[in-house]
């Protein structure tokens, strides 16, 4: 049933990462509930790989199951769409385009699954996934044996990159959504995501291997006060007041600085690429190396948006 050995570079936008002791790719709900009771059978860890956008996967890899759920389920019924964990986020925005649905266009250029951006509360340009959804379907895999939980859109606890989900790191996996949209032009649609699509591409050095923003923006509240004037003309709403974290990177001087093959980016300081094969311990040091840049330099302790596999 399982797959062994498999090379996690290959499911991991970053091309970082080592073996998996076993993977195996669900591609509907039973196949995730035979997996995962094998899995806990066998007393094998089990983690939920979703588009592999955001991840920093070990040298070492994974010593358990890598369990990949692709349910695509992608039905609408008015303004109404279910969706599946394993819909790409770019398919689900084409499929709005298609059908004229609208609400999801800030996520132009967003990477990933829509499972995963439900884990994390994706959100871009002011807007969020939370914004948009009715209610998530999951699987408890904590218990003796697997059982669906239904919950509406109060009781996920979203938050800023965060949920229920992502605080019950490991217990669920995430399995399809209903999303509320709205009836919109095609047209005016598709021109919102490529100009989302656009900004990220001149932006973001999206032409090296990477996963996303290193860092969460710094919610303003938690900037001492002392920084506000100074930090003024940088601030933005995403979706309440924040400071970005590349700016305070930038201010430490730390664009292009690189070790091993990974590089912060010049292009945009929250990124750490992979320039020359880098490992994910090349990763780990340029992340302490900000982190600890940024506390000396303005008092301010950074939070990972990634997740360490």
């Amino acid at each position: 049933m399982f797959q062994t050995g498999i090379d996690l570079k290959q499911h991991s936008n970053y091309k970082i990462g080592g073996q998996a002791r076993h993977f195996y790719v669900a591609k509907n709900i039973d196949g995730i509930t035979k997996a995962v009771e094998k899995a806990k059978k066998e007393k094998l860890p089990i983690f939920i790989l979703g588009g592999g956008t955001n991840l920093l996967i070990n040298d070492k890899g994974f010593d358990g199951l890598v369990l990949k759920p692709e349910i695509k389920k992608l039905q609408v019924s008015g303004v109404k769409c279910q969706v599946g964990a394993g819909v790409l986020i770019s398919d689900l925005l084409n499929f709005c385009v298609e059908k004229g649905l609208s609400g999801l266009e800030w996520a132009g250029g967003l990477p990933g699954t829509v499972g995963g951006a439900i884990r994390g509360n994706a959100g871009a340009f002011g807007g969020e996934i939370k914004d948009s959804i009715m209610e998530v379907v999951s699987l408890d895999i904590f218990g003796k044996t697997p059982k669906n939980i239904k919950r509406d859109n109060s009781k996920c606890q979203f938050g800023y990159r965060n949920s229920i989900f992502k605080v019950n790191d490991g217990k669920e996996v995430v399995l399809e959504t209903t999303l509320a949209l709205k009836k919109g032009d095609k047209k005016a649609i598709r021109a919102a995501i490529e100009e989302k699509i656009k900004y990220r591409q001149e932006r973001q050095p999206l032409e090296y291997p990477n996963i996303g923003s290193i860092f969460k923006n710094i919610d303003l509240r938690l900037v001492p006060k002392k920084l506000h004037g100074e930090l003024a003309h940088v601030i933005k709403t995403d979706p309440f007041p924040v400071v970005p974290t590349a700016h305070l990177i930038s201010e430490c001087g730390l664009k292009g600085v690189s070790w091993g093959g990974a590089m912060i980016s010049p292009k945009h300081p929250n990124f750490i690429v992979n320039v020359l094969d880098a490992k994910a311990e090349d990763v780990k040091i340029l992340i302490k190396l900000v982190k600890a840049g940024v506390k000396e330099k303005f008092g301010i302790k950074l939070e990972e948006e990634i997740i360490y596999v």
